[in-house]
């Protein structure tokens, strides 16, 4: 079967677009269910060879269904973004129940004391509104589910996953026999990969705590069963190769190395994981390689490596060809070794033997054919995806030849664009004489495709721009558009005290919080993934804001707590508040990318971002303009946007906290506890001496000379990005002042711990 993207809303009546049944199985079905529609949205195989992933939804009205579609295009598009399931998407047919619900909404939604609502699959939070349970735990009714699913024939417990999406903006899901996510919150769409890695990888939660906000006991019992939790040391691991001794030191695909981080199984300690940070214990993250190589087997495990072939135990004539049909990772060709009588034949990775040019000796030979998946993403030997098949030869048997018309079984489909660095494939109808060659073609040149002719990869041809794939078989062609443009993506940053544009990218500098929105676009349809990664930490979705997918994603040196999870962390992450961590203040490096709906992988863009403290809290405010001579004595005095005409002079304790403002006039302080001059603009002199607290000048232009001078402060001096018309002399300070990487304009000579500033 050739895969198809059907977009179309079809029946449950169109059984012959979605797998095998007769009409009047499918009446009893549409009799039992009558509010429902299948929708084929990926269909790569029959359902019997295939990893059968089945999404449907519930309460969403028939005026909320639209709704209900564009958000599982996000959560598809998003999960496709995620090892493994864009390498092994092609393994996967998936399939969306639609189904009108009476009322809008799901039960307990966000309280207990909200209203039930009468919905299909009776999905509701707490656990079914539960009050022992927790607010985010949204089930599912398994009757119900079951019953939608089996709409889908040639599906099975064995070979399906359900997930239920649920008509909400409230954060909630669950995992287990069935996967369920809210579909609005803006964590919506990464709700359902964590899901799908309890529900069909049977990982556990790499959460130190269960009820959020207590931080959880310490873990009491003995060696957990769960592959990424231990209570062995790593030595202990590589001396015993236990757990995840194989991957230990390398980068984690989540961030971090592979190494042993305490928490985990609801644990405060006593337990460790492998990584700082995976998709199990934060949304957001990949998977790192224990957890990717667990789903890597699971889904490989629901779908057959052989999907068709010579009839295996059959005996076999010895002019006869040998043929067989594989799955088709997206990111890699499977191997395939033949072996005659124990002895490997130099097929280099054909789908087929011609016996006739074997010169077999008379009697009787035994062929064999093994798939294996050389796929990085698993290193334990005794889970890597294998499947073999043996046949007899018989060299006292001819083949008897066939009448097949030559033509295509089975390709990537046709019918939206690949990207650039996929492996396309195509099988052929086979007979015991030929298996026909495949004929490729890149804008109408052919390409060369030695060995295993049944795959294309167009990743080594290092393609970019628009281009045209082609496959000939007999008389009929195949033609896929090559989608070689990468998704752009911009970022929109809140207004910072200075911006320096470097060949690197821009740099900015913050005294507080600064928010950071990423828009993805791309020329292919379908939702389009943006990541951003900080300091080369793992790669994290860009969801907006946990509240309110449309707002800005929101940096602090120490986080932002939001039922009792911490977000946008500066620096090292803070996951909860308990996490003992450095703050975030200082300089670092942002980087940002997208992956649109082929799966093209954005070049990163980057910033730069320095984070310094906040300035101090006003005690007064002065906002209009003042005329005449300043003086500030005590407290805290912000000119903000403000005018002063005339000098300005802070006292010994004082602070003053100058943006946007104007004075006519010098500045001088004397053992001031702070100084601040942001994006302010002073004619005359500055003169600061002994400050006691913090000092800083921040793209500023003043008209005279500057001098600062012993200042007692733990912290640097910052003089960065600033105009100065005049020497700028710095003596005596404790610590050397910076320009945070944003050298200053002097018009005149440079002295003292300023001399290269």
């Amino acid at each position: 079967m050739r895969i198809t993207r059907l977009t179309a809303v079809v029946g449950v009546l169109a059984a012959a677009l979605i797998g095998t049944g007769t009409s009047a199985q499918a009446q009893a079905q549409e009799e039992a269910v009558p509010d429902a529609k299948v929708v084929p949205l990926q269909v790569t195989g029959p359902t019997a060879s295939r990893f059968n992933l089945i999404v449907m939804g519930d309460g969403y009205t028939a005026t909320e269904l639209p709704k209900f579609r564009e958000q599982v295009d996000k959560h598809l598009n998003v999960l496709w973004s995620i090892e493994p399931f864009k390498s092994y998407r092609n393994y996967i047919n998936v399939y969306a129940v639609e189904i009108a619900s009476p009322q809008s909404g799901v039960d307990c939604d966000p309280n207990l004391t909200s209203p039930k609502v009468d919905t299909p699959l009776q999905m509701g939070f707490w656990g079914g509104c539960n009050p022992n349970s927790v607010q985010r735990l949204l089930t599912v009714s398994s009757t119900a589910s079951i019953s939608y699913a089996d709409l889908v024939p040639g599906t099975t417990s064995g070979n399906r996953q359900i997930l239920a999406i649920g008509n909400s903006d409230t954060y909630g899901g669950a995992g287990g026999t069935y996967a369920t996510a809210s579909g609005g919150n803006a964590l919506s769409a990464l709700i359902t990969p964590h899901e799908l890695g309890h529900s069909l990888g049977g990982l556990q939660d790499e959460y130190d705590y269960y009820a959020r906000g207590d931080r959880g006991a310490p873990y009491e019992g003995t060696e957990p069963s769960s592959i990424h939790h231990s209570l062995l040391t790593e030595k202990q691991m590589k001396d015993q190769q236990q757990k995840w001794f194989r991957w230990l030191g390398e980068p984690s695909e989540s961030g971090g190395p592979i190494g042993r981080y305490e928490g985990g199984m609801y644990a405060g300690s006593g337990v460790w994981r492998p990584s700082r940070h995976s998709m199990m214990k934060t949304l957001g993250y990949y998977f790192d390689q224990i957890s990717r190589e667990r789903m890597t087997q699971r889904i490989s495990s629901r779908a057959n490596l052989f999907q068709a072939s010579t009839p295996a135990g059959q005996v076999v004539a010895a002019d006869q060809v040998v043929w067989l049909q594989t799955l088709h990772p997206s990111s890699h060709e499977l191997d395939v070794t033949w072996t005659l009588d124990g002895r490997t034949l130099p097929t280099a990775n054909r789908r087929a033997v011609d016996l006739a040019t074997l010169d077999l000796a008379p009697g009787v030979h035994t062929l064999t054919a093994k798939v294996v998946d050389p796929t990085d993403y698993i290193r334990d030997p005794a889970v890597r995806p294998t499947a073999s098949r043996t046949w007899s030869i018989n060299t006292t048997l001819t083949a008897k030849p066939t009448s097949t018309p030559v033509a295509f079984a089975g390709s990537t489909a046709t019918d939206h664009p690949v990207n650039a660095d996929e492996v396309v494939y195509a099988e052929t109808t086979q007979s015991e004489t030929e298996q026909p060659a495949i004929a490729w073609k890149v804008d109408g040149q052919p390409a060369e495709n030695p060995g295993n002719d049944r795959d294309f990869d167009l990743g080594s041809l290092h393609l970019s721009g628009r281009h045209t794939l082609s496959a000939t078989v007999g008389a009929q062609t195949l033609t896929w558009q090559v989608d070689g443009v990468e998704p752009d993506v911009t970022s929109s940053m809140s207004k910072p005290l200075l911006t320096v544009q470097k060949p690197t990218g821009p740099e900015y500098i913050y005294n507080d919080a600064f928010t950071m929105k990423l828009a993805a676009t791309d020329d292919s349809t379908g939702y389009v993934v943006p990541e951003f990664r900080v300091d080369g930490d793992g790669w994290f979705n860009y969801f907006g804001w946990p509240t309110d997918a449309s707002a800005p994603f929101k940096f602090t040196a120490e986080g932002t707590a939001i039922d009792q999870l911490v977000y946008g962390k500066l620096g090292v992450p803070r996951v909860v508040p308990w996490d003992d961590v450095p703050p975030g203040y200082g300089r670092h490096q942002v980087e940002y990318r997208a992956i649109d709906a082929p799966g093209n992988i954005g070049t990163p863009r980057r910033f730069a971002v320095t984070l310094l403290r906040p300035a101090p809290t006003c005690t007064t405010t002065i906002t209009g303009t003042h005329n005449g001579p300043l003086a500030v004595r005590s407290g805290v005095t912000c000119l903000t946007g403000a005018t002063v005409n005339g000098p300005v002079q802070i006292a010994a304790g004082a602070s003053l906290v100058a943006t946007d403002a104007r004075v006519s006039g010098p500045v001088n302080a004397t053992k001031a506890a702070d100084v601040h001059l942001l994006r302010t603009t002073v004619r005359g002199p500055v003169s600061l001496s002994g400050t006691t607290r913090s000092t800083a000048l921040i793209g500023s232009t003043i008209s005279g000379p500057v001098a600062v001078g012993a200042a007692t402060s733990t912290e640097p001096v910052a003089l960065a990005g600033n105009t100065v018309l005049g020497p700028l002399s710095c003596t005596g300070n404790a610590v050397a002042p910076t320009n945070l990487e944003a050298p200053n304009q002097v018009s005149g000579p440079r002295s003292g711990q300023c001399a290269k500033l």
